[in-house]
């Protein structure tokens, strides 16, 4: 059985007038289904770069130089497993947040600070499940209830939450659309030690 995700010798520079500056160099990671792995590092080693490089969302001046990231889920539809890195852009949107989702580290900003929590977990839902509005309000309650937040909290906006009830939703946007990876970047930074 092939891994659900495999990098293969990625390596990721920031472009800078100076010279790159190497951020990841030659990381090989597997991770099997049903498996979870922590990447354990000091700050600035390359962690969230490597994670934010492995879905794709890396912004300038950070390039990836060289490597893979094979994707080996069972919803591709092939049995080759696809390179997320050569996607086409249709292609990467169609997995993105279905297959492979991302708990980004800042939640503040990673959540659209005018739409209401209900929406921006509904959103993911919408662009990759087939769901009556009723089953993803549903479901978005029982996300909110799975991550410890009153399911009211739904028609809150992100600033009228606390920094880890706004972590927590991210988690639960994460998981909207059952992914089978998720790639977590510091997620219990800002959550108290009880949750």
């Amino acid at each position: 059985m092939s891994p659900v995700l495999d990098i293969k010798d990625l390596s990721i520079a920031y472009q800078t007038p100076g010279g790159d500056v190497r951020a990841a160099s030659h990381v090989n990671l597997t991770i099997n289904k049903g498996e979870v792995v922590g990447l354990c590092g000091e700050s600035g080693s390359g962690k969230s770069t490597l994670a934010y490089g492995a879905c794709r969302l890396l912004r300038p001046p950070a390039v990836i130089t060289s490597g893979s990231v094979l994707y080996s889920g069972a919803r591709t539809g092939t049995a080759v497993p696809v390179d997320i890195l050569r996607l086409p852009h249709d292609d990467l949107r169609a997995i993105r947040w279905r297959d492979v989702a991302i708990v980004f580290q800042s939640a503040m900003n990673a959540l659209n600070p005018v739409l209401r929590v209900r929406d921006q977990i509904l959103d993911g839902m919408e662009a990759h499940l087939r769901l009556r509005k009723d089953e993803a309000h549903e479901k978005a309650a029982r996300l909110l209830d799975l991550v410890g937040i009153p399911r009211e909290r739904l028609r809150s906006y992100p600033h009228e939450l606390s920094g880890g009830m706004r972590q927590r939703v991210m988690i639960a946007m994460a998981l909207a659309a059952d992914p089978e990876v998720v790639i977590m970047d510091e997620p219990t930074t800002a959550l108290d030690v009880v949750v």
